[in-house]
């Protein structure tokens, strides 16, 4: 073979290559940006199958449905419940492919405790607008949209907590420790600390690509720094939850093989001034408040009078 067709054997092998990485990443992206979501009518059958949600009491919740702008440009679906004469809050971010239905039973747990509650779907899901899922990283501005509503309506004295599941509480950690340290205090249960080390998780996990996980997060980043905006470095809980004063209340269960555990552990023990942390015995991803409903609810309850709450 002549160097002239060595030349162009090499040049022809390094353009597949390219293409394929180029095909890769833009795959990885896609399965990032557009994570497929549940269907809102699952999500209520499933919650009401499950008896978290008793259509008969909902209905009679004195509550009003509001659209909140976001600095996104699109429309933030809330609701909010006020059952209570008082200025207590509790606003709730639900997870990842979740809804604002599946915030009720956490809704119901705080309305018991004399709260007064906020639900509303992240952007993409359930009726609010938004193209892509960001994990946190433009969640978190809305969060704060629907934290300016509630302060518009209820005052400056008002007085509110924030509760999140998964990526719920990567985004009111984002929001804490980056934007502002507004909420009297936050739950964060079943965060991930760090997008990308979840991304590699996730992807060794299932064996994908196993070795090259962090090349194939590493290429899935820069597709979304070009096509989203953002990096997927800076949807990071762990640099976040440092700068956070106001009191953490960190819940995991210990069998979680989604998050794992250690990831809410090591934010526990990154976070400094008041804050407590839970370890539930039973229950898989998302599940520390229905399979320990007891004791996540008598964790609450320590945490809010530990804190003068």
């Amino acid at each position: 073979m002549t160097g002239k067709k060595r030349f162009l054997l090499a040049g022809g092998l390094a353009g597949l290559a390219g293409a394929a990485a180029a095909g890769l990443g833009y795959y990885l992206s896609n399965r990032i940006m557009y994570m497929a979501l549940k269907e809102d009518q699952f999500i209520l059958e499933r919650e009401i199958s499950a008896k978290w949600l008793i259509l008969e009491e909902y209905d009679t919740l004195p509550k009003e449905e509001v659209w909140v702008k976001s600095p996104g440009g699109y429309q933030i679906k809330a609701i909010f419940v006020h059952p209570h004469p008082t200025n207590r809050y509790i606003i709730f971010c639900h997870g990842v492919t979740e809804n604002k239905t599946n915030s009720i039973k956490y809704m119901n747990l705080f309305l018991s405790k004399g709260f007064n509650a906020i639900i509303y779907d992240q952007r993409r899901h359930g009726d609010s607008g938004g193209k892509t899922t960001s994990f946190g990283f433009y969640e978190k501005l809305d969060l704060k949209a629907v934290i300016d509503e509630l302060i518009e309506r209820a005052g400056e004295d008002v007085i509110f907590g924030i509760h999140g599941e998964s990526m719920g509480a990567a985004t009111m950690l984002l929001y804490a420790g980056t934007v502002e340290d507004r909420a009297d205090f936050y739950i964060a249960d079943c965060p991930f600390s760090d997008f990308s080390e979840q991304l590699v998780y996730m992807i060794t996990k299932k064996k994908e690509y196993g070795r090259a996980s962090r090349f194939a997060v590493s290429l899935a980043d820069f597709f979304i720094r070009l096509r989203d905006g953002y990096t997927i470095q800076s949807v990071s809980p762990k640099l976040a939850v440092e700068k956070i004063k106001k009191p953490v209340l960190f819940i995991h269960s210990k069998n979680d093989g989604f998050i794992p555990a250690y990831m809410t552990e090591s934010l526990f023990e990154l976070k400094r001034g008041p804050k407590k942390l839970y370890i539930a015995e039973n229950g898989e991803h998302a599940q520390s408040f229905t399979a320990n409903e007891e004791e996540y609810s008598k964790c609450v309850d320590d945490f809010l009078e530990e804190n003068g709450l």
